[in-house]
Parts: C-alpha cells; sequence; structure tokens
C-alpha cells in the first residue's frame, strides 16, 4: 500500500478564481481522510488532482515513493467512487465489477478471486445476475464500491457518494462503508458536505472553507477543539451558540451574567463565546449566576427540543440561545440556565481565531 501526500497543492482558474489555496496534507495507509466543507470550498477540485483529472497550477501529489502530480489518471493506480453510480446499465453485477480488471489484462482466475472477496465484504452475492436498473440504489452504491475495491489501487478517492440516497437508505450505506473501510488498508480520500458521514467514518477530517485548509485533526478534536469561528459553527447539529459579546474586566457579559474571560495577554472590547447547546445546563435553583431568558421558539428534534431563548438584560441586540431539552422542561417560558466553564470557547473578533488552545 500507498502513502498519500499533497504538498502546497494550488489551482487558480482565474486571477479571483482560486478554489485551492495552498494545501498540504497526508494520508497514510488505513487511513480514512475526509475533506469537509460547504459548497465551493475546493474539496472536489482536491480530489479531481489526486485522481488526476485536474492538473494543479503549484504543488505537487506523491503516492508512495512516485510523483504522479502530472501522470495520466491511469497511470496513477487509484480507483475512484463517483457521486453518481456509473455502473454499465447493459451489464450485470458480475461484469461490471469483472469490467476494470478485463481492461488490466488481469488473469481470469484472479479476476474471479477478487469478486468473490469482494461480493462477500459487500453483500453482493445474491445480486449478481441483476442489472443496474434491477438494483435499488444502495445496492447501486455497493457495487460502484465493488468495482474500486476490486482494483486493489493503491489509493481509494470517493466523491459525495452517498448524496444521491435517501436519508435511511444514506445511513445503512454508511455504515456498510465504515465496515468496508476497516477491512482494507490503502490510503482512503472520502469527499463530503456531510458532517455526519465525514465524524463517523474518518480517521481524520479535514475542514476547508474558501480554498483554505481550516483544520486537520481527528473528528473528536474537531468537534471539541475547534481551530477557529469557521469550524465551530460548521462542526455540529445543532450549531454551536456563537455570540459576541461586550468584555468589562476580566469577565465577557451576557445578559446579567458574568463570565470570566480566559487568561489573555489582553483584554479585547468585544470577544466571540462558542457554546454547544448540548453543554448549557437548567439552574436547578435561581441564582444570580445563571443566564435567563424567554422561551421564544421550540423545535422538536424525538428524543429532544431545540429550544431558542431570547437572553434577558442584553445590553446590544437580542441574544438568543439555543440548547436542547428534554420534552417536559421547555414548558416552562422563563428559563434560567449555568454555563459549565469548561465547555466555553473563545474567538477573536476579527481573525475568528481560536483564543484558547485545549490539550
Amino acid at each position: 500500500m500507498s502513502r498519500l501526500e499533497l504538498k502546497n497543492l494550488n489551482k487558480t482558474f482565474t486571477p479571483k478564481v482560486i478554489p485551492v489555496k495552498d494545501i498540504s496534507l497526508a494520508v497514510e495507509d488505513g487511513e480514512v481522510l475526509s475533506l469537509l466543507g460547504p459548497s465551493g470550498c475546493g474539496k472536489s477540485t482536491i480530489l479531481r488532482m489526486i485522481a488526476g483529472l485536474e492538473q494543479p497550477t503549484r504543488g505537487q501529489v506523491l503516492i508512495g515513493d512516485r510523483d504522479v502530480t502530472f501522470k495520466r489518471p491511469g497511470d496513477r493506480n487509484i480507483a475512484m467512487v463517483f457521486q453518481s453510480y456509473a455502473l454499465y446499465p447493459h451489464l450485470n453485477v458480475r461484469e461490471n465489477l469483472r469490467a476494470g480488471l478485463k481492461l488490466k489484462k488481469v488473469p481470469t482466475d484472479e479476476i474471479e478471486k477478487r469478486i468473490t472477496e469482494v461480493s462477500g465484504i459487500l453483500g453482493l452475492d445474491d445480486l449478481m445476475q441483476r442489472k443496474p436498473g434491477q438494483l435499488s440504489g444502495g445496492q447501486r452504491q455497493r457495487v460502484a464500491v465493488g468495482r474500486a475495491l476490486v482494483r486493489r489501487s493503491d489509493v481509494f478517492l470517493l466523491d459525495e457518494p452517498l448524496s444521491n440516497l435517501d436519508a435511511l437508505l444514506r445511513e445503512h450505506v454508511r455504515a456498510d462503508l465504515k465496515q468496508i473501510f476497516s477491512v482494507q488498508k490503502a490510503p482512503v480520500v472520502y469527499v463530503t458536505h456531510d458532517q455526519t458521514e465525514a465524524m463517523t467514518l474518518s480517521t481524520r477530517v479535514a475542514v476547508l472553507n474558501n480554498g483554505y485548509l481550516q483544520q486537520l485533526d481527528a473528528p473528536e478534536r474537531i468537534y471539541d477543539r475547534p481551530a477557529n469561528q469557521f469550524v465551530a459553527g460548521f462542526v455540529g447539529s445543532p450549531q454551536m451558540n456563537l455570540l459576541t459579546l461586550p468584555c468589562q474586566g476580566n469577565y465577557a457579559l451576557l445578559g446579567d451574567f458574568k463570565i470570566r474571560l480566559p487568561d489573555l495577554p489582553t483584554v479585547p472590547p468585544q470577544i466571540v463565546l462558542g457554546l454547544r447547546p448540548e453543554h448549557l445546563q437548567l439552574a436547578e435553583t435561581e441564582a444570580a449566576a445563571t443566564v435567563k431568558g424567554g422561551v421564544f421558539l421550540v423545535e422538536n428534534l424525538g428524543m429532544h427540543n431545540l429550544v431558542s431563548i431570547k437572553v434577558a438584560n442584553a445590553q446590544s441586540d437580542p441574544i438568543i440561545l439555543r440548547t436542547l431539552l428534554p420534552p417536559e422542561h421547555w414548558s416552562n417560558r422563563e428559563l434560567a440556565f449555568t454555563i459549565p466553564p469548561n465547555e466555553t470557547h473563545w474567538f477573536d473578533v476579527q481573525s475568528g481565531d481560536s483564543l484558547v488552545r485545549r490539550s
């Protein structure tokens, strides 16, 4: 197997259109790296440059010890699964799995051996004689993944492979993919805008925005220790509360509640406080050290309600906090909360960078 490495990768279409800006990262054997970000952040362009479908303006693509930056896609020994299934409609499942290997002139007995192995992993044994039109969306996607796996490539690339599936089917196929990735050892690069896919499937996540790499880390660190305000707001559902608050002395002011600031070289006039909805805690008593507010919106999420609260006595424009509560707690129109100090995130108002680096 081979390590994948990108060195200072850049893609420029016009002086004003630069979808990828000096991206450097590596994907080790057996690692699943998700490229996560909103539409237009550059993730698919990076994947296409790895595949050889786009040429970089600057930088290198290395697979193992080979520089493949300007090699043709067929000379890179990669396998790619597209957003569309891209199956041959006139061929059955077995023939679709076999097609790429026949073009590479792999011996027949080796082809059958690989198909048998992959079919067992993906649960395709009972579908071998069916054509794509006779398969469900999830089955077709498994065949598309199988066609990539039989090639035993140095690198696997997946470009939003679940986006065409409905929510329930997406959950099932996502579980299938996680099992598949765990048994193969080649580097996997998975492009998605769906944070659930990225967090559940990945060894590491690269969060991208506007062509720049915002943070490259393990999923749990992306969630618990966001490097900046963009990562904090993009990763997490419901979205993190991000509040711009005035500072007074060593405190940030949230309504009548003072929140002690972290140790900073200088105290800014304003600061951005990040609080995940699940970390706000209902106050057990009406103590002074609580955030109080009125409920004005309740969204039923099943096990929890997402409750929006307008903070009382806010110093500026209305401040809205969202929190997750069991259904029995939201009936009160006025609520009081405490904020656990170890669950706060602090960001610079101008740069958006985190002001506290957690270990």
